[in-house]
């Protein structure tokens, strides 16, 4: 295998429609398995897998993308129409942007960190991502962290909850008195609550299928916890439904909603569906007096926070770019040094043989300090004629000259030490440790 490279395939809410994303979404146990199965495809050294509600996106350290391709065609054909590719110093910057949310959907929201967070340390957890994967990942952190605390990127940053609880806002201007439910009590059920208690409402119910979580949200913002079986019977209560869950396929169906307006003699109703998989029927928009929204529509909302934030972006990319500038550099300065290893060792033993053949002619006319000399003589050429092209392989890794290396090892006649080898299952993992919200 030649020299490892660094590849991204992925599609995200800039490229892709939500029914595209919501095909390739994985989480949990599903998604552990297929990074099992990307780690074993050929050519892939290290992976992992970013997949949040607005984006999936697949890194892989290996000989080509080819894996990557197949992870998103493999689950919906029509994926290989909405993707970008992009490899070495590219990718690197796509992961540090995306780490720091220069490229989400709310730039500065502060969820999608803790996404890549954990998505790094589910792929160590089952041995995809390896030494690589460590210093790149705790790169993209630190670039993060820098971007958070060096500019004012994030102030008064919201999450998607946040917006979808402003959207709900500008529709009903005052929130007291609404009657609003939160299905689904996960992050972006807690989320939500909050911000719709700091704006003032004072009607808020909660339900979820784990009723302790339900009732534990509900007490937090002073709201009232109902039972998921009582889903059908809250509709018609609510003024505003806000969706979240976990579950993989629609929660609220056209013909739960047909029930439920007509339960409310046409009242209009609110549906907010942040989830990926959606959790609505993308039919109940079409229904008279409901009036539906999923996390591409909230796209339009989010538009004057990106201009507010402009300048601050400025300055966060100049970080970003400083950043991917240094991991390149000690990326290609790491090339060289097996190189320079091979060759300093094919010297020393040719010193050694060398010295061996004079003290072998000399005999017994050398003491063990005359011995010693002759050593240390040999080992003194060695570093002296190796010193100049030392500094100069590793000042032209520095720069990101590759070339030089592969010069060298053919001038010195040395082959260049061979990338460690794909592990397979039950391998121990190279070291690195592993590091564990919604975009």
């Amino acid at each position: 295998m030649s020299r490892p490279e660094l590849f991204l395939v992925g599609l995200s809410h800039k490229s892709a429609p939500i029914d595209v994303r919501e095909r390739v979404a994985l989480s949990g146990e599903a998604l552990k398995e297929a990074l099992v199965e990307l780690k074993q495809a050929d050519g892939v050294v290290e992976a992992f897998v970013v997949s949040t509600c607005n984006r999936v996106e697949v890194f892989v350290h290996g000989e080509a993308d080819e894996p990557a391709v197949r992870f998103f065609t493999g689950r919906a054909p029509r994926a290989g129409e909405h993707l970008y590719q992009k490899r070495g110093p590219d990718a690197v910057r796509h992961l540090f942007r995306v780490a720091a949310s220069l490229d989400s959907m709310v730039v500065g929201e502060q969820q999608i960190l803790g996404q890549v967070k954990e998505a790094y340390g589910l792929a160590s957890g089952v041995q995809a991502a390896g030494s690589f994967m460590s210093r790149l990942c705790n790169r993209a952190f630190a670039t993060a962290k820098r971007v958070r605390t060096e500019t004012e990127i994030g102030r008064g940053a919201t999450s998607m909850s946040q917006v979808a609880v402003e959207l709900v806002e500008k529709i009903f201007g005052d929130l007291r008195g609404r009657s609003i439910l939160l299905a689904g009590a996960g992050k972006m059920g807690a989320l939500s609550a909050k911000a719709l208690q700091v704006l003032g409402a004072d009607r808020i119910l909660v339900t979820n299928r784990s009723a302790e979580r339900g009732q534990a949200l509900a007490a937090q913002v002073g709201g009232a916890a109902r039972p998921w079986d009582e889903l059908q019977d809250l509709l018609a209560q609510a003024d505003v439904v806000i969706v979240s869950t976990g579950a993989p396929t629609y929660v609220l169906t056209a013909e739960m909603l047909r029930l439920a307006m007509r339960q409310r003699r046409h009242r209009s109703i609110c549906l907010i569906d942040l989830a990926v998989p959606r959790n609505v029927d993308p039919a109940c928009a079409g229904l008279g007096d409901v009036y539906a929204y999923d996390v591409d529509d909230l796209q339009k909302v989010v538009a004057a926070n990106h201009d507010v934030r402009r300048g601050e972006a400025v300055e966060a990319e100049a970080i970003v770019e400083a950043e991917v500038t240094a991991f390149t550099r000690e990326r290609d300065a790491r090339a060289a040094l097996p190189v320079l290893a091979l060759v300093r060792r094919q010297a020393e033993q040719i010193a050694r043989g060398e010295a061996e053949r004079t003290l072998g002619a000399l005999g017994a006319r050398l003491d063990e300090r005359g011995r010693r000399s002759v050593e240390a003589m040999a080992q003194a050429i060695v570093n002296k004629l190796l010193h100049v092209p030392t500094t100069r392989l590793k000042a032209a890794a520095a720069a990101g000259d590759t070339a030089l290396p592969v010069a060298a090892a053919e001038l010195f006649g040395v082959e260049e030490a061979p990338p460690p080898a794909p592990r397979r299952d039950g391998e121990t993992p190279a070291a690195g440790a592993a590091a564990t919200e919604t975009e």
